[in-house]
């Protein structure tokens, strides 16, 4: 008739601290006065009362295997796989996002946004320049300073332009 603290028994039962405090509460089980169960007693009333459905006993470790009292040991192990597995679904729930957007062409491959940017850039700079070689002969004959401003404007907005898109095909 060894008597037991609630977590000492509910090792003994091979069930969680939780459950032995609702077997208390719902009256499966009795305590003694000083709190502690008989496990004998404890055993016998948990047997005669509980469903058989609800029977979910493990069989308690041999006393060598088993290890100090450590109220979060179970918790802990539940929260650990509880976070891992909602970080898993999360990241999921991203990559199902990203397939989503890529099919729906909202989202486009990397390789395509710098192949892009290195073309419309690479055509920019040949395009400001090709200013000087274009313009060599236009600007020495003119003798008007305003003149030559003008035209070297016209001739930088348009290869501006042509780098926003403004005259794309």
């Amino acid at each position: 008739m060894p008597v037991l603290s609630l977590r000492g028994y509910a090792r003994h039962r091979g069930v969680s601290l939780a459950a032995v405090q609702k077997a208390i509460r719902s009256g499966r089980i009795a305590t003694n006065a000083d709190g502690m169960l008989d496990s004998e007693r404890a055993d016998a009333e948990w047997n005669a009362k509980t469903r058989p459905g609800q029977r979910h006993t493990k069989p308690a470790p041999p006393a060598a295997a088993r290890e100090p009292e450590r109220a979060e040991a179970p918790v802990a192990g539940v929260f650990d796989y509880s976070r891992a597995r909602a970080v898993r679904e999360n990241y999921l729930a991203r990559l199902a996002k990203i397939e989503f957007e890529e099919k729906t062409a909202k989202l486009i491959s990397r390789d395509e946004v710098q192949v892009a940017a290195f073309t419309k850039a690479r055509t920019a700079r040949d395009n400001l320049l090709n200013i000087p070689d274009r313009l060599a002969a236009t600007v020495a004959a003119e003798s008007d300073a305003d003149k030559v401003h003008q035209i070297l404007t016209a001739e930088i907005r348009k290869a501006l332009d042509e780098l926003a898109g403004a005259n794309s095909d």
